[in-house]
């Protein structure tokens, strides 16, 4: 493709995300290029980064359209801007590019022409910009994040305008680390150890390795670091019986099983059939034969009434804002809203609620969040605590060292919780509270009580290393 043709492609695409707001841009872009396996892999390289790049530094775009004179944000002013601020065309370049071609965008007008010929030269930043727009952020989300970060809210924000790191999860029941290193380099693919997840390895290319034999055969998943973290905190070790409650399509029920080399029991419930449904190829590809799923509709809800109390590990992968998540779905800082915060609080809670009715005696409720936002996490864990005396905090530093067996980054903790960022850790934001129900008791045949005897699955201060 010319490199017109590319600038068009990056407008269509651009164009079909703006049109379905509420989808994820990754999804509408899997869509818009499967229907167009014509367009080459350097093409697509090229057309994606324009396009994430776009919506990364969306602010800064739209302050420069409306500075110029070019009116509102569209796509086609996006990427013509993105050209020119982020990547420095020249004129030439530009008006190559913009000449009205085959598959070409439209040519440029005199009112698009003077402001490429006044802009040149200029920097994306400028001293004018208000901060949520240097930082590209919403305005009215600004506080909270502030709020959430502290001293190092600027750096966080910088580190989420930065494309994600390519981590993989290396699958134990097919392989092991240094192996899968080594079927990757066969495929021309060079992987390093993460720093973190003792199951982990980064890319240091952005390539894709799903059309390669490690992934096809199992040996790999693709799975941020910091979520191969939080299924490993689940604790869920062969033998035990353990919940995944917001399945969805299964990325951390994979790691779990694999933890668990297929002996106990998962379930893997979620409200979508269809992210159920997704999941059974990973599984089958994975080699899990221990997962079950259940979706959350009638029979469900009546299948969880008569498996309370009986789960050692239930994980609460809580539905939310994915403010944690912006480097890798940049859409999403424009796609969310106060109202859907508003939403998702009572949601979260009622969420939390009924997952607590299922964990045994004994037995971990672990609530995890991809949001960096307070009202998501430590307020729903106080509220939760608030409202369940019967259950008790776990301390985050502890529990990473019953389970990973080495010291947690001491950033990462926020006193008895785990949080992980994107400038400090190099993952995904994500958010972790850990719990534990407390021991049942039963009335003795003398009328006294008596403690419940530990089951398979119990934990407590011995197992959390206290």
């Amino acid at each position: 493709m010319t490199p017109g043709a590319r600038q068009q492609a990056a407008i269509e695409l651009l164009t079909a995300i703006f049109a379905t707001a509420k989808r994820p841009a990754d999804a509408v872009a899997s869509d818009w290029l499967r229907a167009r396996r014509f367009i080459g892999a350097s093409d697509r390289r090229a057309i994606l980064n324009r396009v994430w790049g776009s919506l990364r530094v969306r602010a800064q775009l739209g302050w420069w359209l409306a500075r110029a004179g070019l009116g509102e944000e569209t796509p086609r002013g996006l990427v013509l801007l993105d050209a020119l601020l982020r990547d420095h065309w020249p004129l030439h370049a530009i008006e190559e590019a913009f000449d009205g071609g085959h598959h070409r965008p439209d040519r440029l007008s005199e009112t698009e022409r003077r402001a490429v010929k006044r802009l040149a030269g200029e920097r994306l930043d400028h001293a004018e910009q208000p901060d949520a727009v240097r930082l590209n952020i919403p305005a009215w989300i600004e506080a909270d994040l502030r709020r959430a970060f502290g001293p190092a809210f600027e750096r966080e924000l910088a580190a989420m305008d930065e494309p994600a790191t390519v981590d993989l999860r290396v699958n134990l029941l097919r392989t092991d680390r240094a192996d899968a290193i080594r079927a990757l380099a066969e495929e021309k693919i060079t992987a390093r150890e993460t720093p973190l997840s003792p199951i982990g390895l980064r890319l240091d290319a952005r390539l894709s390795v799903v059309a390669g034999p490690a992934f096809k055969s199992g040996l790999i998943e693709i799975q941020d670091e910091g979520s191969q973290l939080v299924a490993q905190l689940v604790g869920a070790r062969p033998g035990l019986q353990v919940l995944d409650w917001c399945a969805g399509a299964g990325g951390k029920t994979l790691a779990m099983a694999a933890g668990m080399d297929n002996r106990g029991r998962i379930v893997a419930c979620d409200v979508s059939a269809g992210r159920l449904e997704r999941s059974a190829l990973r599984l089958r590809r994975a080699g899990a034969h221990n997962v079950e799923r259940r979706v959350l509709d009638a029979e469900g809800r009546r299948w969880a009434k008569r498996n309370a109390a009986k789960f050692d590990r239930v994980l609460v992968d809580a539905p939310c804002s994915g403010t944690g998540t912006w480097r890798r779905n940049p859409d999403g800082r424009w796609t969310l809203s106060p109202q859907d915060i508003a939403e998702l609080r009572p949601k979260q809670a009622e969420i939390l609620a009924a997952a607590a009715r299922l964990v045994a005696p004994e037995g971990r409720l672990l609530y995890v969040t991809c949001s960096l936002l307070p009202v998501e996490n430590e307020a729903q864990i106080e509220a939760f605590l608030a409202a369940h005396p019967d259950f008790s905090l776990l301390e985050a530093r502890a529990l990473w060292r019953a389970e990973l067996g080495t010291e947690p980054p001491q950033d990462a903790l926020a006193g008895p919780y785990l949080r992980l960022t994107p400038a400090r850790h190099g993952t995904d934001g994500f958010f972790l509270a850990a719990m534990e129900r407390k021991r049942a008791v039963k009335s003795s045949p003398e009328g006294g009580r008596t403690p419940r005897k530990r089951g398979a699955g119990a934990v407590g201060k011995r197992a959390t290393g206290e």
